[in-house]
């Protein structure tokens, strides 16, 4: 398989993007994306994308996890699928609707000094809170999980789950440390309690206004930033009563600004797109 491609990261949330307008992958793109995340013996980062043409949006975003496995959505990737389209000629607006597996999600493009795009806000949606829509079994279907104890390899916790097209398990804790993110984290991705996996979200409040996260993103491990977890995070801070609406969210890559709105219960997101190198994949 031969291709050209671009790496790009949103906050440090790091991709491999293809674009699909111009040529076509065939074959096993969950082993491609596997072999192409591999920071050692491929181009290096959390997944591979694929920005191809839709029917219904100016383009449409395909999300593989470093693993391999397909995901419904990413909101550090798809501001970097806008990015993508807008510089390089395939839509030259400045709002745009891309195609995910996720639904349809409304973008609005930030240009820079230079012309090209530097920031993006992501109109990401409601957020779902029934246990089913998450999915988990940790609330009966129709209940909200806030505050929901969970016992994991002797830990206890209680965790808040929010689904922004894709599952998060979200805990407050004092203290951001790696026995949590990179011991516990995992654990949490895989329990059955969760029957789709579960992205895991470990937060700190640092004020009503402000939070800082590490992410154990599911089938990626630990990633430098999510924008669809920063999202839930939001959710869940107004939830549980810790945070208000607005909040800028620190995360290892950088930092996201978040607004879930209280007048049309969407989320809004707004953070960094950067182009990083482009370069040319051959078997």
């Amino acid at each position: 398989m031969s291709f050209d491609f671009v790496k790009m990261h949103g906050a440090g949330n790091d991709y491999i993007y293809v674009d699909c307008f111009r040529q076509k992958l065939d074959g096993d793109l969950a082993e491609l994306a596997r072999r192409v995340s591999d920071r050692r013996f491929g181009i290096g980062g959390d997944g591979l994308i694929l920005i191809h043409p839709s029917a219904i949006a100016d383009g449409r975003m395909q999300m593989f996890n470093a693993d391999g496995s397909e995901s419904e959505m990413c909101g550090n990737g798809i501001r970097c699928v806008a990015k993508y389209l807008y510089d390089h000629g395939l839509a030259r607006r400045t709002s745009q609707r891309i195609e995910t597996g996720a639904g349809v999600l409304q973008l609005r493009l930030h240009p820079g000094p230079d012309g090209t795009i530097a920031q993006v806000t992501v109109d990401m949606g409601p957020p779902r809170l029934s246990a089913e829509l998450i999915p988990t079994t940790l609330a009966p279907p129709g209940d909200r999980v806030i505050n929901q104890p969970l016992q994991i390899d002797g830990h206890l916790m209680k965790v808040t789950c929010v689904s922004m097209g894709n599952p998060h398990c979200i805990q407050f804790v004092d203290e951001l440390t790696d026995p949590l993110v990179l011991g516990i984290g995992p654990q949490i991705e895989i329990d059955p309690r969760f029957p789709r996996r579960t992205n895991v979200e470990f937060v700190k409040v640092i004020s009503r206004n402000e939070v800082e996260q590490r992410t154990w993103e599911r089938g990626s491990g630990e990633t430098w930033a999510c924008g669809t977890g920063a999202s839930a995070v939001c959710v869940a801070g107004v939830l549980t009563g810790r945070t208000e609406r607005l909040i800028k969210n620190r995360l290892l890559g950088g930092t996201l600004e978040l607004n879930w709105d209280e007048t049309t219960d969407h989320v809004f997101m707004t953070g960094p797109a950067v182009e990083v190198f482009a370069g040319h994949w051959s078997d």
